[in-house]
């Protein structure tokens, strides 16, 4: 990963920021994305669509400064003709000079990303892979979810893509630089019938390479057997007892807590963790990282949406809250410095996200915590959105499977689980070894102490 090489982007990034400088801007920067996408969906023999799409757009954020801080607009612009970027930049100029000044707005003070690493994120064997090769993808992950047995007589299809997208990002302090990076997927919903009950599944592959995918056949198998599974599920009466989230659930908790870990949730007060930083926030068994510069992890970047240096940022260790996750603003209304952890699309200036967030994994695999709660509830499903990041409160329904004697007994569905997110993280008891990425956010599977069953 070096700096830029394609030369007519770097021109036109330099053409959108020397521009507007020339109008009247203090401060400038331009993102210019390259995007390349391959996808097709089968469903039974049908294929029900095929897309194949390149986009290339500009983004430009100027900055005005005033005695009381600086001013700020951004445009953006899929026509990249040198006279387009020339109007767009002295256009957005115009904005900045309308909008309210903020004293914590602008360009990071220096430290920008000066070792650019190679991080395994584009496998250039993978870019000329034809739409054909992907529709066969999907159809022998079809073939496989529909033949994998008698009561799978449906799906909602088998689908795969490649996208490709490259990365060119420059301000007015500087700094320029470029990367590419690549994504693979595949995904498989067959549906399984049995006298009354219907019940629809997944499974699903991502990698940067198309060999780090799973064997379709096996991604269809996967998603078949899931869905048998859940047949026949129904309903537990509500109660109090352990719940376990799998590995495939388990991240939408860590999801959860980062929301309340961006530093725009703490400075705006609307994160119940917003005064907890130093503290014992969840168990000494949970510690969370965050880190972009993991090789070939699906979230790597070089560099963040303002030129700095991606890193590994430990968020909580042992349970102890060590960190927010921060960019240049949320920082500076914090009084701390960037995490390197901004984020930016060409329709938008920076805001905070995650790169690579998992869960360090403990011991046990997911059939051993089964064996030794006793009894209590599997989650493999979430619907809905039901927390609230100001308080903590948590409430989602849910499917999974109820286990009693430590063993699987029969699925369940149609329940909601209940508690405080708090109060989750501190009565979490068991961290599994199993971790497995599928995305950017991993964790093993979690057991949590009690929680409120909302059943029949």
């Amino acid at each position: 990963m070096t700096a830029l090489t394609n030369t007519h982007d770097l021109e036109l990034i330099n053409l959108a920021i020397e521009r507007a400088r020339k109008a009247g801007a203090d401060q400038v920067d331009a993102v210019l994305i390259r995007a390349d996408s391959r996808e097709a969906r089968v469903r039974g023999e049908e294929i029900e669509f095929v897309k194949q799409a390149s986009e290339c757009c500009l983004g430009i954020r100027a900055m005005m400064k005033h005695t009381t801080g600086r001013s700020t607009a951004l445009s953006s612009t899929s026509d990249l003709s040198p006279h387009a970027v020339e109007q767009i930049a002295v256009d957005v100029v115009t904005l900045a000079q309308a909008t309210a000044p903020d004293e914590h707005a602008g360009l990071p003070d220096g430290g920008f990303a000066k070792d650019l690493p190679d991080l395994a994120m584009h496998d250039s064997g993978d870019q000329n892979v034809s739409i054909e090769a992907r529709i066969e993808d999907a159809r022998t992950t079809e073939q496989a979810a529909r033949t994998f047995d008698p009561r799978i007589n449906n799906s909602e299809g088998s689908q795969a893509s490649s996208d490709f997208s490259e990365v060119n990002y420059g301000n007015s302090a500087g700094f320029s630089a470029s990367y590419k990076s690549t994504y693979h997927s595949l995904f498989s919903s067959p549906l399984a019938t049995e006298g009354e009950s219907k019940q629809v599944d997944y499974w699903s592959t991502v990698g940067r390479r198309l060999v780090d995918l799973e064997d379709p056949a096996s991604v269809g198998r996967r998603a078949a057997e899931r869905a048998i599974g859940r047949l026949g599920a129904r309903r537990v009466p509500t109660c109090e007892a352990p719940v376990i989230f799998d590995s495939l659930i388990a991240p939408s908790l860590l999801g959860q807590v980062t929301s309340c870990l961006n530093g725009y949730s703490v400075y705006r007060k609307s994160s119940f963790l917003a005064d907890q930083m130093g503290t014992q926030i969840a168990s000494d068994l949970v510690t969370v990282i965050d880190d972009g510069r993991m090789m070939g992890g699906l979230g790597s970047k070089p560099f963040d949406g303002e030129g700095l240096a991606t890193r590994r940022n430990i968020l909580i260790e042992n349970g102890i809250l060590r960190s927010w996750l921060l960019d240049t603003y949320s920082g500076r209304k914090l009084g701390m410095a960037s995490t390197g952890s901004a984020s930016r699309s060409v329709g938008s200036g920076p805001s905070v996200s995650t790169t690579n967030l998992w869960v360090t994994p403990n011991a046990g695999t997911l059939d051993e915590i089964v064996h030794e709660t006793g009894r209590g509830l599997l989650v493999t499903g979430l619907m809905g959105m039901g927390f609230n990041p100001t308080t903590g409160d948590y409430s989602q329904g849910a499917s999974g499977y109820w286990i009693e004697g430590g063993k699987i007994a029969f699925p369940v569905e149609e329940i909601t689980i209940a508690s405080n997110l708090g109060t989750m993280l501190k009565t979490i008891d068991a961290v599994g070894e199993e971790l497995v990425w599928r995305g950017r956010t991993a964790s093993p599977p979690l057991r949590i102490q009690q929680m409120t069953i909302a059943g029949e």
